[in-house]
């Protein structure tokens, strides 16, 4: 495996495993919140929300940004998403959306999040499952 997919930064776990947040903090200090949402009428359906929580950015929650740390960062989610994975082996579908920067306002075309987001795919969701990707918006579903 390459050494820019092994770089992983500390993981903080939820204290309670249906809980699904989960937290870690790059080196330059930017704190990061992952967040697996489940639908009501299908609890097998998991929603992922990731960015940074830092009041740096003025309020707006979920923001994304690169201080040269983007592998570090991806190498992270990747994790917390297997780990999750393993706490919860019944979800079979996954969703995701790659919030773009105010430039990137088509919604039917990917943006750089979404092309960055799609080569971390298959290291997350290895064999067994289906992508469909429309513009920024991610679909995974177990074959």
């Amino acid at each position: 495996m390459s050494e820019v997919y092994r770089n992983i930064l500390p993981i903080e776990y939820p204290g309670i495993p249906s809980a699904g947040v989960y937290y870690f903090t790059t080196r330059s200090g930017l704190r990061y919140e992952v967040r697996f949402g489940r639908f009501q009428d299908n609890i097998f359906h998991a929603n992922i929300v990731f960015g940074v929580v830092d009041d740096v950015f003025e309020g707006e929650e979920y923001t994304t940004t690169n201080r040269g740390e983007v592998y570090q960062v991806m190498n992270t989610i990747v994790e917390i998403i297997k780990h999750y994975m393993q706490e919860h082996p019944k979800v079979n579908i996954f969703e995701f959306s790659a919030i773009g920067r105010e430039c990137e306002e088509e919604e039917n075309t990917e943006n750089a999040r979404m092309i960055l987001y799609k080569r971390f795919l298959p290291r997350i969701f290895e064999y067994g499952w289906d992508f469909k990707i429309k513009g920024n918006f991610a679909f995974v579903t177990k074959k």
